[in-house]
């Protein structure tokens, strides 16, 4: 799994309104009365998006969600949003699964 990740401690509103741009519909509304302090970006293949949001799903309580690309970069890209210390250990599994998938190929 190779993938770009960043850690956004108390996003500004423009970076939440660019967040909320990304998603669909659905997770937009449960967004709204969310309360979170964090939110970890992670960009790579879809592929290892979908084992990223499962491996920071299970190590932390987060909310991961889609965040959508647009034309010509098609990015994929997923939000993992919780307070600053859940995203901290939820992005610290995904790197630990990069680092031991690296040890093996």
């Amino acid at each position: 799994m190779a993938s770009s990740i960043q850690i956004i401690s108390h996003p500004g509103p423009g970076v939440f309104d660019i967040l909320m741009s990304r998603m669909s519909s659905g997770p937009k509304k449960k967004m709204v009365d969310a309360n979170f302090s964090a939110v970890g970006l992670v960009q790579g293949k879809l592929v290892d998006m979908m084992l990223a949001a499962d491996i920071a799903e299970k190590a932390a309580d987060v909310q991961v969600y889609d965040l959508k690309g647009s034309c010509p970069q098609h990015l994929t890209m997923i939000g993992i949003f919780g307070d600053i210390a859940a995203v901290k250990a939820g992005v610290d599994a995904i790197r630990l699964q990069e680092k031991q998938a690296g040890k093996k190929g």
